[in-house]
């Protein structure tokens, strides 16, 4: 079924990527701001759902904002791939290197749910594998 509701369930989305930029990948508002060159109000306000992103504003925070956050706001199943003029063998080995690091994480007695898979590490998985996905497949 749709979810008819797409702007409640967009600006939660953003709230999580800009939250996920942040914890993640050490990306401040500001140097989002910046980096983009959309306004420092107009990034909070995406970042607090106040108001709902622009495909102006997607496009400029493609290269900002890592593809696989910005592919949340793809429904599930679909992402936003860059396409590579050739294979980069080292980028790929990285890739690979991250996705196996997070399915040990997630499989160390420690972990959440122990052994098994919890739901946020199959998250943090899917998140991990979103890259690889566009480069090898």
């Amino acid at each position: 079924m749709r979810d008819y509701n797409i702007p409640a369930r967009q600006r939660d989305t953003q709230e999580r990527i800009f939250r996920l930029a942040q914890r993640d990948h050490g990306l401040t508002l500001k140097a989002i701001s910046l980096d983009s060159g959309i306004g420092y109000t107009t990034i909070q306000s995406y970042a607090n759902g106040g108001s709902v992103m622009s495909i102006a504003s997607l496009y400029a925070l493609v290269d900002v904002i890592p593809d696989q956050l910005l592919s949340l706001l793809l429904p599930d199943g679909h992402q936003i791939v860059r396409a590579d003029e050739g294979l980069d063998h080292d980028k790929i080995e990285d890739l690979c290197r991250d996705y196996v690091a997070t399915k040990a994480k997630a499989h160390h007695k420690d972990s959440p749910a122990g052994r098994e898979i919890s739901d946020c590490e199959r998250e943090a998985l899917n998140v991990a594998y979103l890259p690889l996905k566009g480069r090898v497949a």
